[in-house]
C-alpha cells in the first residue's frame, strides 16, 4: 500500500502544504493519498481548509511574540500589500495566530480567506464537510487545484468512514 500515509505524516506534509501556500503562493501538492481503514480524517484538527498550520510557522511566531520585526518580514513574506491591500505596515494589524483560534483576534489574512469564511457560514470544521467541496470555485481552489483534488479525494475517505 505505497499510497497510504498515516495520519501523522499527512498532517506534517499538509503543514508543510499550508505553510508553503501561505509564504509563497506555490504548493507543495500532496495527491494520491489515502487513510488506512482504521482512521478517517479529522475535521476538528484541520484547518477550515483541510490542512493544519504547523508549529513552526513564522507568521504564528510573529504574532506570539509581538515581534515587530518578525511582523515586518510576515508582512512582506505573505505580500500583505499586493494581496490584501495593506499599503504600509503596522505592526498591530499583521498577526495571525491560525484560523480556528476563537481567543484571538482575526488578523488581514483571515479576514481575506474566503475558504475559512464559507467554512464558518456554513457550520463546518472543514471543507471535507461540504457536499460542495467537488464543484466549490473559492480563490484558493482556483490558485491551486492539485490541492483542491487532494482535499477531494481526503473527502471520500473521511464520508466512507462516517458511514
Amino acid at each position: 500500500m505505497k499510497n497510504q500515509l498515516s495520519r501523522r505524516l499527512m498532517m506534517k506534509t499538509g503543514s508543510m502544504a499550508c505553510c508553503t501556500l501561505l509564504l509563497k503562493g506555490n504548493l507543495f501538492a500532496v495527491s494520491n493519498f489515502t487513510f488506512p481503514a482504521d482512521e478517517a480524517p479529522d475535521p476538528l484538527k484541520m484547518n477550515y481548509c483541510g490542512h493544519k498550520c504547523p508549529e513552526n510557522c513564522k507568521f504564528l511566531e510573529a504574532s506570539v511574540k509581538n515581534d515587530p520585526v518578525l511582523k515586518k518580514e510576515a508582512y512582506e513574506i505573505w505580500e500583505m500589500k499586493e494581496r490584501f491591500g495593506v499599503e504600509t505596515f503596522e505592526a498591530d494589524k499583521i498577526f495571525c495566530f491560525g484560523c480556528k483560534t476563537k481567543d484571538k483576534p482575526v488578523g488581514i489574512r483571515l479576514q481575506n480567506c474566503d475558504v475559512r469564511v464559507c467554512a464558518i457560514s456554513k457550520n463546518h470544521d472543514a471543507c471535507i464537510e461540504c457536499s460542495s467541496l467537488s464543484t466549490c470555485e473559492k480563490d484558493l481552489w482556483k490558485k491551486f487545484p492539485e490541492f483542491h483534488q487532494s482535499l477531494v479525494k481526503l473527502q471520500v475517505t473521511y464520508l466512507e468512514s462516517k458511514k
